[in-house]
C-alpha cells in the first residue's frame, strides 16, 4: 500500500508541476504577443522632444519596440490618445491643460509623473530692470510693444490670453510663434542686450545657457505656481500593451537628469535621436529602472 501510495502521489505531483509549467508558458505566451508597436504623441517643447526621444531609444534598444513618434500642437495631442489614434500623450501639464483634460475625460488615463517642480511665468533676462509682471506697462517701447509667445494652442499662451492680460492690463501685444522661434528671438536679443518678455518655464535648456528670471505675480493674481509633468495614455492601454503602459509608468527624470539631457540635445551638432541614445547608454542606471 505504501508503494501504491508513494508512486500515486509521485504522479499527482508530477501533474500539477506539468499543469503550473503549462499555465506559465501560457501567461509568458500571452504577454509575449503583445504588440510591440508604441506610437507616441509629443509637443514641440524642448523638454518633451527630450525625452521623447530617450522613451523612443529605451524602447527600441532595450524592448524590442517599433516606435511612431509624432509632433503635434497640444489639442490634436490630446484627441489623439482620446480617440485611440495614439498610444500615449508625453507632456501633460495638468494645471494649463484643463480645457482639454476635460473634453478628452475617461478616455484618456494618467500613466504617473515623468518630471516634478516645473515653473512657470513671464520671462526676461537678468539685465531687464524691472521684477514685477505688473511693470510691464512701464516700459512698452523697450519691448517693442509685444510679448514673443509660443503656439497658440499652448496652456500658457491660453492663460495669458485669458487671465494674465486682462487682470494686469497688460498692453503688451501677445504675438504667437513656436518654442524654437522664441528662443531663438530671446537669443537675438540677449545678444545685442536689448529688452524682451516671453513666457517660460522649467524644465527648459534656455535656463541653463543665459541669466534669466522670472517675473514675479502679484499675490492676489498669481496664475502659474508650481507643477508637474504627466504623461497620459488611452483609456484601455492596458489592454492590449500592458508593458509599455507599465513602461511609461515607470518613466521618471530628475531636475539634475533632465537638465543634463536636455543641454547635451541642444549642444550637439547630432540628431536629437542620437543624443538621446548616447545618454541612454551612459545613463544606464537611470533607464533600466523604468524597464517592466
Amino acid at each position: 500500500m505504501k508503494t501504491i501510495n508513494k508512486t500515486l502521489i509521485a504522479v499527482f505531483i508530477a501533474s500539477a508541476m506539468a499543469f503550473v509549467g503549462c499555465q506559465k508558458q501560457s501567461e509568458t505566451t500571452d504577454t509575449s504577443s503583445e504588440e510591440k508597436v508604441a506610437n507616441l504623441a509629443y509637443v514641440n517643447w524642448a523638454e518633451g522632444v527630450a525625452y521623447t526621444h530617450l522613451a523612443e531609444a529605451v524602447l527600441e534598444e532595450k524592448m524590442g519596440y517599433e516606435v511612431n513618434l509624432t509632433m503635434a500642437d497640444v489639442g490634436p495631442g490630446y484627441m489623439a490618445v482620446a480617440n485611440g489614434t495614439q498610444d500615449a500623450f508625453m507632456e501633460c501639464w495638468p494645471a494649463l491643460h484643463v480645457d482639454y483634460l476635460n473634453e478628452a475625460g475617461d478616455k484618456i488615463i494618467d500613466l504617473g509623473k515623468i518630471y516634478e517642480g516645473t515653473v512657470l511665468g513671464l520671462v526676461v533676462p537678468a539685465y531687464v530692470t524691472i521684477d514685477k509682471v505688473s511693470e510691464l506697462n512701464d516700459h512698452i517701447e523697450k519691448f517693442d510693444g509685444v510679448i514673443t509667445g509660443i503656439d497658440s494652442g499652448a496652456g500658457m499662451m491660453k492663460t495669458l490670453k485669458s487671465d494674465i492680460i486682462p487682470e494686469y492690463d497688460i498692453k503688451l501685444k501677445l504675438v504667437p510663434s513656436s518654442g524654437p522661434a522664441m528662443t531663438a528671438a530671446l537669443s537675438a536679443a540677449i545678444e545685442e542686450k536689448e529688452w524682451i518678455v516671453v513666457p517660460g518655464w522649467k524644465p527648459h535648456w534656455m535656463f541653463g545657457r543665459w541669466d534669466l528670471k522670472v517675473l514675479e505675480q502679484d499675490e492676489d493674481k498669481m496664475f502659474w505656481e508650481a507643477g508637474d509633468i504627466h504623461i497620459k495614455g488611452r483609456h484601455d492601454i492596458g489592454e492590449d500593451k500592458p508593458t509599455l503602459e507599465a513602461f511609461l509608468r515607470n518613466m521618471y527624470l530628475t531636475d539634475a537628469e533632465l537638465s543634463d539631457l536636455m543641454v547635451k540635445v541642444e549642444d550637439s551638432d547630432l540628431s536629437v535621436a542620437e543624443v538621446a541614445r548616447d545618454w541612454m547608454f551612459e545613463n544606464e542606471t537611470v533607464v533600466d529602472a523604468w524597464l517592466p
